[in-house]
């Protein structure tokens, strides 16, 4: 499963909580751990998405092509003066805990010195051996806190640093010995396994370098080859398509496939999934209405499928839904109104509260019916649903 991700930039708030969870029955975060231990699997920053997240892309030995590097030439690559003695006592001392590295960076508090270390991380310079910091950032820092340093909590292990330093860091080592053609080719692999059914609009998703028209010869080569097959496989999706001969007929037999006991085939999906088609392969379907806010593949937003078809989106906090033209049909809202139950039934969250519809007080909404249908409670707050204590 690391294989198919391998690669493309994901939240790192999304890949524990939605995007591994989705792929593999009974996730646990120790099954990431154990294969960070064995050093089977790493990861490097993709970019900041504020102070607590950021992108990431995972990668495996033997798959040093798709791994991203930092451009020391990039003008945007952090360069002020505890930056630099960050990646000066790196490079001296090789893989370092947070201690050591605070007190190569020149004094500073705490807050400082994780602030440069994590800006050196989000930009591709820096990396740890465990997922352990990754998970600390999801969790708030308390308030009040003078200078970032604050009364430890009970357990704290004050003496290796902060839980969103923990491990050991290291310098994102450069990939060497291979040409522009040989990454490319690796890429373009990784994205017919991730796509099954590659188009022009994936690629760019994914921020390819040189977009499409870089791995367009690549999938010319292949298809010439005879290893990959070029066609109109997907209605809407243009005539650039290409795919593996497996793939097709995977997606042949998906028209049979599992449904959720009433005649549907429901998944729910965090929007920032790779496996999220709208915003990617497909434009998101719309109404007609310029007061609606635009759908973005954002972290922390939800989208329900139905039958394949976009039917609901939860923009991020989980309290406005959007509903798109599938959901009209009554029987696609009662399935899509499962799926979205499916957040809470998962556990991913404690409880829904709904507070707006389309942008109307849910109360107003036409589409209360269907939720009030699904299980969600008058409150209030709105309409709720929660887990099972």
């Amino acid at each position: 499963m690391v294989d198919q991700l391998a690669g493309v930039a994901i939240p790192a708030s999304v890949l524990e909580r939605d995007v591994l969870p989705a792929r593999i029955p009974g996730y646990q975060p120790r099954l990431l751990d154990e294969l960070g231990a064995l050093g089977e699997v790493g990861w490097v920053g993709r970019g900041s998405l504020g102070r607590d997240d950021g992108r990431i892309a995972l990668f495996r030995p033997g798959r040093e092509a798709l791994r991203p590097a930092a451009s020391p030439g990039d003008p945007d690559r952090p360069a002020g003066e505890r930056h630099e003695r960050i990646r000066e006592h790196l490079a001296r001392r090789g893989a370092s805990f947070y201690r050591d590295i605070a007190a190569a960076a020149g004094g500073g508090s705490d807050r400082d010195i994780l602030d440069a270390l994590w800006d050196l991380v989000w930009a591709g310079d820096v990396t740890n051996d465990t997922f352990a910091p990754l998970r600390a950032l999801r969790w708030k820092r308390p308030s009040g806190r003078r200078n970032g340093v604050g009364r430890p909590r009970p357990g704290r292990l004050t003496a290796l640093g902060p839980p969103e330093a923990a491990g050991r860091w290291s310098l994102v080592e450069p990939v060497l010995d291979l040409t522009a053609t040989e990454r490319l080719h690796a890429v373009a692999l990784a994205q017919l396994d991730r796509h099954g059914v590659l188009t022009r609009g994936a690629v760019a998703t994914e921020g390819t370098d040189g977009g499409f028209a870089a791995v367009y010869p690549i999938l010319r080569a292949l298809e010439d080859a005879g290893r990959i097959r070029r066609g109109y496989f997907v209605d809407g999706l243009g005539a650039a398509q290409f795919a593996l001969a497996g793939a097709l007929d995977r997606l042949r037999a998906e028209r049979d496939g599992p449904d959720d006991g009433r005649g549907r085939i429901v998944h729910l999906l965090a929007a920032a999934d790779p496996a999220n088609p709208y915003g990617a392969a497909l434009t998101w379907p719309r109404r007609d209405d310029a007061d609606r806010r635009p759908f973005q593949r954002t972290a922390g937003a939800y989208i329900v499928l139905v039958d394949g078809a976009a039917a609901l989106y939860l923009e991020r906090g989980g309290s406005t839904l959007q509903t798109l033209p599938a959901a009209d049909e009554p029987d696609v809202a009662a399935a899509a109104v499962r799926g979205l139950a499916a957040l809470v039934g998962s556990g991913r969250v404690r409880e829904l509260v709904i507070r707006k519809v389309d942008g109307l007080p849910v109360a107003e909404s036409p589409f209360r019916a269907a939720l009030v249908d699904g299980g969600f409670v008058v409150g209030y707050r709105g309409l709720t649903l929660r887990g099972a204590r």
